[in-house]
C-alpha cells in the first residue's frame, strides 16, 4: 500500500484548528472550575435565611458623631444606634419619676444592659426601633421640648401611631401605650469601633 502523502499547504491549517480546540477545551474547563468554585464560595456567607434567623450583624460606629443615631437592620428589624453627649447622658438621671421602668426590671434586655444607660458603653445606645405597643417605629426626637407634645416628655423616641414616649435610653415614660421599654439587642464590641448586633457571651 502507498503511503499516504500529506499535503504540505494543509499543515498550518491544521496546526491551527488544533490550538484552537486546546484553547477552546482549556477555556470550558476554567469555566467550568469557577462554575463550581462559586457556589462553594457563596457557601461560606450567610443565606438570607440565615440573617433573616439572627445571623450577626458588624456596623462600624467611628463616624457616629455626638448626638447622631444610624440605623442597622437585624433579623429583619431596625436597630437604632445612638452616640449620646454628656447632656444626654445627664439627662437620663432626671427623667426616672416620669418613667414606667426606670431601672428596666421588666427582661427588655440582656443582664449586662440592666443599668441606667442600659448599654455596655454608656456613650453609646443600641435599641430595637420597634415600639413595645404595636410595632410601629418610634421617631428620634432628642430636643423636643415638653410643650411641643404634652406632659413632662424631655425628648427622646416618640413613636407617631399611638403617642408613646422613651427617653434617650429607650426607657417607656408613664401613663403611655406602650407597656415597656425598647428592646435591647444582644450585643458585643469587636474593637473600639465595631460593634456586633446579634452575638454575646450568652448568644455567641
Amino acid at each position: 500500500m502507498a503511503d499516504a502523502v500529506v499535503n504540505q499547504s494543509e499543515q498550518p491549517e491544521a496546526t491551527s484548528r488544533r490550538k484552537f480546540l486546546i484553547g477552546a477545551t482549556s477555556a470550558l474547563g476554567a469555566v467550568g472550575m469557577v462554575g463550581v468554585a462559586t457556589p462553594f464560595v457563596a457557601s461560606w456567607n450567610p443565606s438570607a435565611k440565615a440573617k433573616a434567623a439572627g445571623a450577626p450583624v458588624k456596623v462600624d460606629i467611628s463616624k457616629i458623631l455626638p448626638g447622631e443615631q444610624i440605623r442597622a437592620e437585624w433579623r429583619g428589624k431596625p436597630v437604632f444606634i445612638l452616640r449620646r453627649t454628656e447632656e444626654m447622658l445627664a439627662s437620663l438621671a432626671e427623667q426616672d419619676g416620669r418613667l414606667a421602668d426606670p431601672n428596666s426590671e421588666v427582661p427588655q434586655q440582656p443582664a449586662y444592659a440592666a443599668n441606667a444607660e442600659r448599654a455596655i458603653n454608656p456613650e453609646i445606645a443600641i435599641l430595637v426601633g420597634i415600639c413595645t405597643h404595636l410595632g410601629c417605629s418610634p421617631q428620634f426626637r432628642p430636643e423636643v421640648a415638653a410643650a411641643d407634645l404634652g406632659g413632662d416628655w424631655l425628648g427622646g423616641y416618640f413613636c407617631p401611631c399611638h403617642g408613646s414616649k422613651f427617653d434617650l435610653a429607650g426607657r417607656v415614660y408613664k401613663n403611655v401605650p406602650a407597656p415597656t421599654n425598647l428592646v435591647i439587642p444582644p450585643h458585643s464590641y469587636e474593637s473600639d469601633t465595631v460593634v456586633v448586633i446579634g452575638v454575646d457571651e450568652e448568644n455567641a
